[in-house]
């Protein structure tokens, strides 16, 4: 009979192994998530599933409705916007306290991503500039190494998967990015927390625009 800490760490394991499938696009907005067949799928009891799902849903990424089960949840292009919209919030606050905060090994890691951004957008190399995106934030938020702020950026992240994909595939949109990349880059290298804030704002402003110009697209 499995003990309390066997049964969290197996809930624990089967919420990571289900976040890390929904993101990667394993599982379709929309999708039924069959308890039975994800515990085959996971290695995991049924018990611990049901646990990773009700977790999952509080994070924003399952949806589980009376009498239809678990489901991937679909998150509209104006929910997408709003969420963005705390986002430019949340991300501003981080990376002026980055500024605050940067060592010179970290200013250099900064500086490395950042080049490696701008061959990237050279070469076409669309899906490598991508990576080069979400290692850059997430670098910025630890140096920042405010928890609460992290913490929630990436559940809103994970909720813009999707979105995210498509503004990938916009035309030109890595070449847009790359310079408020690196004026971002650029602010807080210098230790200056009120234009770090505003160039990652402003970054976060231009990804807004992007979506609606999806919306825009599809109308």
């Amino acid at each position: 009979m499995a003990t309390r800490g066997e049964d969290r760490a197996g809930s624990a394991h089967a919420r990571d192994a289900l976040r890390e499938a929904i993101l990667a696009g394993q599982y379709l907005p929309g999708e039924r998530l069959v308890e039975a067949q994800l515990s085959d799928r996971l290695g995991a009891s049924r018990f611990n599933v049901r646990i990773a799902l009700q977790d999952l849903a509080a994070e924003g990424l399952v949806e589980i409705q009376r009498n239809r089960g678990a489901h991937v949840r679909k998150v509209s292009l104006d929910e997408a916007i709003e969420i963005t919209e705390v986002r430019m919030v949340l991300e501003g606050l981080v990376a002026a306290r980055a500024a605050e905060r940067v060592t010179p090994d970290q200013a250099s890691e900064l500086d490395e991503i950042g080049l490696l951004m701008r061959r990237a957008v050279t070469a076409g190399e669309h899906r490598r500039y991508s990576d080069l995106n979400h290692r850059l934030h997430a670098l910025i938020r630890t140096i920042a190494a405010h928890h609460t702020a992290d913490g929630i950026i990436e559940t809103l992240r994970g909720q813009l998967v999707r979105h995210q994909f498509m503004l990938s595939l916009l035309p030109g949109r890595p070449q847009t990015s790359l310079p408020q990349h690196e004026a971002v880059i650029a602010a807080i290298r210098a230790h200056d927390a009120k234009a770090a804030e505003s160039a990652m704002r402003e970054h976060i402003a231009s990804v807004i625009e992007a979506l609606r110009s999806i919306d825009t697209l599809g109308a």
